[in-house]
């Protein structure tokens, strides 16, 4: 299994702070917040890859970032080639950016380089593996139908499949969020590479 770590965006809501740094460069005690994600990746032993996605602008930071980085896991850092917000490829254009240019031919877990949460990805993980040959969504409960209209929100029938997928929806259906994390087993990648040939302009929405 590898996984890949989505840190191409440019963060613009956030200006000034991330106008000359990469947002999951931030610290959060002390610690970019990327390597949070990082320990809970290395606990995952079927993982024998991570990817590293960025831009062209942020590169050289994440090149730094990596020689100071200290894991077991082999790390590789792909620039997507992008310089700005204007020309962004997405989180969506980034994931089959990756799986094409780097040749990727297994499963492949991919979370947001901004995603801090609690919890271990083992139970995640286990799960997806279980399920072998469906996409799995990692979602959370937020329990408030108003701070759910700032997410991805999800709505499942009682088998666990996901029957409604809205982005910031005004009036929310669900308490359930979409957190950024997905696993996509090797036969479903094709659906990335569907989905970026339609012609809408939704590439950012995860």
């Amino acid at each position: 299994m590898k996984a890949l770590i989505l840190a191409a965006g440019y963060a613009t809501r956030l200006y000034p702070l991330t106008r000359e740094y990469a947002k999951p460069l931030l610290k959060v005690k002390r610690r970019p917040i990327i390597d949070y994600i990082i320990d809970k990746l290395e606990a995952i032993d079927e993982i024998d890859e991570i990817f590293v996605v960025t831009n062209s602008k942020f590169f050289s930071q994440f090149r730094n970032w990596q020689r100071r980085l200290k894991t077991k896991k082999r790390i590789t850092l792909v620039d997507d080639l992008t310089t700005s917000h204007a020309d962004r490829r997405g989180a969506i254009g980034d994931m089959y950016f990756v799986v094409k240019n780097q040749s990727v031919d297994d499963d492949l877990l991919v979370i947001g380089g901004d995603n801090l949460f609690d919890g271990d990805l083992s139970n995640f993980v286990a799960y997806a593996l279980e399920k072998k040959t469906h996409p799995i969504i990692g979602a959370y409960n937020i329990r408030d139908k108003k701070q759910c209209r700032k997410y991805g929100v999800l709505k499942i029938d009682e088998e666990n499949r996901v029957i409604d997928f809205q982005e910031k929806p005004k009036d929310p259906d669900s308490t359930l969020v979409a957190m950024c994390l997905y696993y996509f087993p090797k036969g479903s990648r094709a659906l990335i590479k569907e989905y970026l040939a339609q012609k809408i302009d939704k590439h950012d929405a995860t």
